[in-house]
């Protein structure tokens, strides 16, 4: 039992503040549908000038910008706000970097809903959405959801995975991109490889957001879509490279297994297997950003994870591989396992 004094040396904050966390969203969502941080990158920066810029009360806007401040978004000098450097390059509509629209996929139902009753999630051991299956059957709307709403989020990761690869420099290439989503890594390596060819595999109502983006980026004459379930639909065989995106961690590791088995035959010899993941260290608590990951995965599917390295490690190799290597994609929380046939 903790007594009097030890409690004195103690305090209730993190309880508190965990309590409430719910709050940072709600308020970074709702500055954003406000078109708040845009407000003030064009110049408005009191409450009054912003309160009329945003159609909204003063006394509400003030708070807000107040709490934003609280929360690292924003600075305050009297009564002028003013954005951090990271809101004016991500927040800001005016920016090339802007993330706005990811709101609607990170702060929807779907993905929300998973976490309303995590103490059933745990004693399951999965989701409880969708009779336990989550949202991983066939062209489900989740998808289309995700697959535009987050590509602004994926632009950079995917040009750091070209030049990973290098794919300036690359033979032409022959690509399958599984479970392709908004397309953007396999349309990344096709600007910057002009021979090379995209097979990209996703559910037919995500796929036509992929072909929208690969005829916005020139390459839609190299680009062509396989509709259907990574684990039914047949792959072909001679790829150079097989993508697996942020995919493999919907799955438990005998399901990996199987579909990287898959993948094998589906590459020419020589050929790289390509996963781009939340791979956090063997401790699983570190780095924060992939660590907590697992706990997306436990809320919104039967059986995913974060996996680190060692598991990929393993999954590969009984897969068939060669070896795998492990590459950080900086400055991403994203790293690359990458697995040569």
């Amino acid at each position: 039992m903790t007594g009097t004094a030890e409690l004195q040396q103690l305090s209730p904050a993190l309880f508190f503040d965990t309590m409430n966390a719910y709050q940072r969203s709600a308020a970074l969502k709702g500055a954003i549908e406000l078109d708040l941080f845009t407000a003030i990158g064009e110049g408005r920066h009191t409450p009054s000038d912003l309160a009329g810029q945003c159609q909204a009360s003063e006394r509400g806007i003030r708070i807000l910008c107040d709490y934003l401040v609280v929360i690292g978004f924003l600075t305050k000098e009297r009564d002028r706000y003013e954005l951090t450097p990271d809101s004016g390059a991500f927040l800001d509509r005016h920016s090339p970097a802007y993330l706005g629209t990811a709101v609607e996929f990170l702060n929807s139902a779907f993905v929300t809903d998973g976490f309303k009753d995590m103490a059933a999630v745990v004693r399951r051991g999965g989701t409880v959405l969708v009779e336990g299956g989550g949202h991983l059957g066939p062209d489900d709307p989740m998808w289309v959801n995700f697959a535009r709403a987050m590509a602004p989020l994926m632009q950079l990761p995917a040009e750091r995975l070209a030049q990973l690869l290098d794919a300036d420099a690359a033979p032409a290439w022959k690509l399958l991109d599984i479970a392709a989503g908004h397309g953007l890594y396999g349309i990344a390596l096709a600007r910057h490889n002009p021979r090379a060819e995209v097979v990209a595999l996703d559910w037919q109502n995500v796929l036509g957001v992929a072909q929208e983006n690969a005829q916005a980026a020139g390459v839609a004459q190299r680009y062509r879509t396989l509709p259907g379930s990574a684990f039914d639909v047949e792959f072909g065989s001679g790829y150079d490279l097989v993508l697996l995106t942020n995919f493999l961690h919907h799955f438990d590791p005998p399901t990996i297994e199987h579909l990287l088995r898959k993948v094998r035959a589906a590459l020419k010899p020589g050929g790289r297997a390509v996963a781009l993941e939340f791979v956090p260290e063997e401790d699983r608590v570190s780095p924060p950003t992939a660590a907590a990951f697992s706990l997306i995965m436990l809320a919104g599917t039967p059986g995913g994870d974060a996996y680190p390295f060692s598991e990929y490690e393993r999954m590969f190799r009984n897969a068939g591989f060669s070896g795998t290597e492990l590459h950080d994609l900086p400055p991403t929380f994203f790293r690359v396992v990458v697995a040569p046939n």
